[in-house]
């Protein structure tokens, strides 16, 4: 598969904005699985875009303009080839010891509920890791439901969401981290893109996790829909929790009241060209 992606994020300030900094975590890397073709970050303010590397190997690009801005634009465009691994994840840069990802996090902290619901979840699967980790995905696709612009925001914890049952991408991984750490299974959070035959336009990115199987590495889960990771699933960045691989994170001087928008097009470029050959094979056949 060959994604394509369009992603924009939108400020406009109630008034002028100085010393703006965005780090962004919005760049692929290649592995196993998945070659970048093109990827291109294009802010709409005069500036310097600085390419680094973080803790965990993500490439992190950081934006600062002097300012004054009333309104800034940070354009993210690319294609990606993706091939089916049936979720397992190898030839990724790993920069950090697999224990690491034990840690507790700030926003994936397992409390009594979610505890009791591992517990119940991987009840009798014995010590195979990769059996937990399925039933652990099934159980949580079928307690809470996946909610596009529902009651969270991008401060709510596990225990918060599970609580209403409830969340986006973000909230269920973060369910699925806090219950996975707690029957000692080393997981992070993946942020990155999810291709959707219905749909092309999404509110936002991706959430999904990798859990450490004995044996096999690193193996994505995708907790909203039940699945293992596959060739639709385009993998950005990684962290302990949302916090590490948050996609935009920004600061500024000044600016008043903030409005964000975010536009995110995620579609598979190999589909478009079939589809204008069949359109206009359906005019020829009606002329």
């Amino acid at each position: 598969m060959r994604i394509r992606v369009v992603h924009e994020t939108a400020y406009e300030y109630e008034s002028p904005a100085r010393g703006l900094i965005q780090m962004l975590r919005l760049t692929p890397r290649d592995h196993d699985g998945q070659h970048v073709r093109a990827w291109r970050i294009e802010p709409t303010a005069d500036g310097r875009l600085a390419r680094r590397e973080d803790g965990f190997g993500n490439v992190v690009h950081v934006f600062s303009a002097d300012g004054p801005e009333v309104a800034l634009v940070m354009r993210v465009t690319g294609e990606v080839e993706t091939s089916e691994t049936h979720g397992v994840v190898r030839g990724a840069v790993e920069r950090l010891p697999d224990p690491f990802y034990l840690r507790e996090s700030r926003f994936a902290v397992a409390d009594e509920a979610i505890r009791t619901f591992a517990d119940d979840a991987v009840g009798g699967a014995g010590p195979d890791t990769l059996g937990r980790l399925h039933r652990l995905v099934d159980a949580i696709h079928r307690e809470v439901r996946y909610a596009p612009g529902g009651p969270t925001d991008a401060h709510s914890t596990a225990a918060e969401a599970f609580a209403l049952r409830e969340g986006v991408g973000q909230d269920l991984a973060h369910i699925f981290i806090a219950a996975a750490r707690h029957l000692e299974i080393p997981v992070r959070y993946v942020s990155g893109y999810y291709y959707r035959e219905t749909t092309t336009a999404q509110e936002a990115g991706h959430a999904w996790v990798e859990g450490l199987v004995p044996d096999l590495g690193w193996v994505g889960f995708d907790p909203c829909f039940g699945i293992s990771a596959t060739e639709a699933h385009l993998r950005v960045a990684v962290g302990l929790d949302y916090l590490d691989a948050a996609p935009v994170r920004g600061s500024r001087i000044g600016g008043g009241t903030e409005t964000m928008r975010v536009r995110v097009t995620v579609d598979d470029a190999r589909a478009q060209p079939q589809a204008e050959t069949q359109a206009q094979a359906q005019a020829q056949s009606q002329t």
